[in-house]
């Protein structure tokens, strides 16, 4: 029979569980705290939050959307992922995660660029790639466009 161990993860890759991480983002080169180490969990979500309700303003005010409706308006999952796509490839983060503290770089440190900032967007308005992530803490957007979101403060 063949086993998980001899496949390795697909997330993952072959990592021998002895040489498992001290913390998350260890592998890739980031400190444990501080400035530039791993977004926490809390604060992704919080930031997703804030965006979403922000998106979901400007979706009201723009193109009628309202909460509560019946109708499965898309507006508001549009103007997300336009406003990720936007401010992610320019600026590295949205308003949600400069609000939060967090930080959307490529492996290098630098901004993800229309390309990365394009596949991370995509991807996170999918959800599950977001939601399957690895042991340093990458989700599956994460690591199909090359970034690492981290603390900026």
């Amino acid at each position: 029979m063949v086993d998980r161990k001899d496949l390795g993860s697909w997330l993952g890759g072959t990592v021998p569980e002895t040489d498992s991480p001290d913390w998350p983002g260890q592998r890739l080169g980031l400190p444990q705290s501080g400035a530039g180490a791993m977004a926490p969990l809390g604060r992704r979500v919080g930031a997703l939050f804030l965006d979403w309700v922000l998106c979901s303003l400007i979706a009201a005010a723009f193109f009628g959307y309202r909460w509560g409706g019946h109708s499965a308006s898309f507006a508001p999952l549009l103007v997300f992922v336009a406003e990720n796509v936007l401010l992610v490839s320019l600026l590295g983060t949205t308003v949600g995660h400069r609000l939060l503290g967090l930080h959307v770089q490529r492996m290098d440190g630098s901004v993800p660029g229309v390309a990365g900032g394009t596949i991370r967007s995509l991807l996170l308005a999918l959800v599950i790639p977001a939601v399957i992530w690895d042991s340093d803490g990458r989700g599956m957007h994460d690591k199909a466009a090359g970034t690492v979101i981290v603390r900026s403060r």
